[in-house]
């Protein structure tokens, strides 16, 4: 382990062939991570609905496909409980909840086969003390589940990216060339790597995240998603005078000056809908778009809020072959994310 505290990527040979799946192809399982109570700069009194609220996700999910509850250990009969017999609960040292940023990010071989990649996680630029546990969990993860691993040098978190599984891959500036990632790093490094471990072959880099986003430096499941080939959902706002409507017009412009992997242009569906509400005293976000594509459904966080039923329907209208099912969202948002954030997709394959 290096200074920072984040796991040394192993000493392997060039990771064979693969290319991270969308969303959409079916799964074997969602990863999913339990809320730490010593966590409470993020939660304090709190803490309790957040547990509410992650339970209810693993539970609609599990209607879907299988969940598997990363718990820290001494937790595991606490999300047994919440989570119903239809959730698995795994007791792993852990220091936060948030499985799409220190989770592993699986690949598809051509042979059908399956790895798991471990980018390096610093706690969202060491935002939050400690993180030496998360710097290991996907290592360890893979461990447990015998998949093969395939390490990164690069610091990267899940939340940051969206792919269409054809090469194809969105993210933020205001992430990914934040200083306090990967410093050494420039734009071209930084796609020559996510080629190497994702296969990716075309880059699109919007230029901002949703601007009440303070802890992740504006990741990108926030504000865009893909929900087909050529096809993405943006995140727009209609507030006069919010920074988000000038910020994603200026997404939309680059959005609609790209083409993908495969040389189309772009189709995008904006979503309108950003419900601010308040919790604990404070005016925040609850953005739909940070939904999971289950196999057959899609878990969408709700606000509470007048614009929950015309998000939803929208929602619907995108993936109409998709039962949409909304959840509390709230104080997960108050945490600093949402559905997508605290989730983590297994893609099947044929063959390990």
């Amino acid at each position: 382990m290096n200074a920072a505290g984040a796991a040394e990527p192993d000493h392997q040979p060039s990771p064979p062939a693969g290319r991270m799946p969308a969303e959409w192809g079916e799964h074997e399982r969602c990863l999913m991570a339990w809320p730490v109570a010593s966590r409470t700069e993020l939660w304090g009194s709190l803490f309790e609905a957040a547990l509410d609220e992650f339970a209810g996700v693993a539970r609609a999910i599990a209607r879907f496909e299988p969940v598997l509850m990363v718990a820290a250990p001494g937790s595991g009969a606490q999300a047994r409980a919440a989570c119903g017999a239809d959730v698995e609960v795994l007791e792993l040292p852990i220091d936060d909840s948030w499985m799409r940023d220190s989770g592993p990010i699986f690949c598809l071989e051509p042979s059908g086969a399956r790895h798991g990649v471990t980018f390096r996680f610093n706690s969202w630029g060491e935002r939050f003390l400690p993180y030496d546990q998360d710097a290991l969990l996907a290592g360890r993860l893979l461990e447990e589940l015998g998949e093969r691993r395939v390490a990164s040098p690069m610091v990267l978190e899940g939340g940051a990216i969206t792919v269409d599984g054809e090469g194809t891959l969105i993210t933020t500036e205001q992430c990914l060339l934040n200083p306090n990632r990967n410093p050494s790093m420039d734009r071209g490094q930084i796609e020559a790597e996510l080629g190497a471990r994702l296969g990716v072959e075309r880059v699109v880099w919007l230029p901002y995240g949703q601007f009440d986003d303070p802890h992740t430096d504006g990741h990108v499941d926030g504000i865009c998603a893909f929900a087909a080939p050529g096809r993405v959902i943006l995140q727009t706002c209609s507030i006069p005078g919010h920074p988000d409507v000038e910020r994603s017009a200026a997404n939309r412009a680059v959005l609609e000056a790209a083409t993908d992997a495969a040389g189309r242009p772009l189709e995008i569906v904006e979503l309108p809908h950003l419900p601010f509400v308040e919790v604990a005293g404070e005016q925040l976000a609850v953005s739909y778009l940070n939904f999971y594509i289950a196999n057959g459904g899609l878990i969408v966080p709700l606000a509470g809020h007048r614009d929950d039923a015309p998000a939803l329907a929208l929602l619907a209208e995108v993936f109409p072959d998709r039962e949409v099912v909304g959840v509390p969202g709230p104080v997960i948002s108050y945490g600093g994310g949402g559905v997508h954030c605290i989730t983590q997709q297994i893609p099947s394959s044929s063959r390990r």
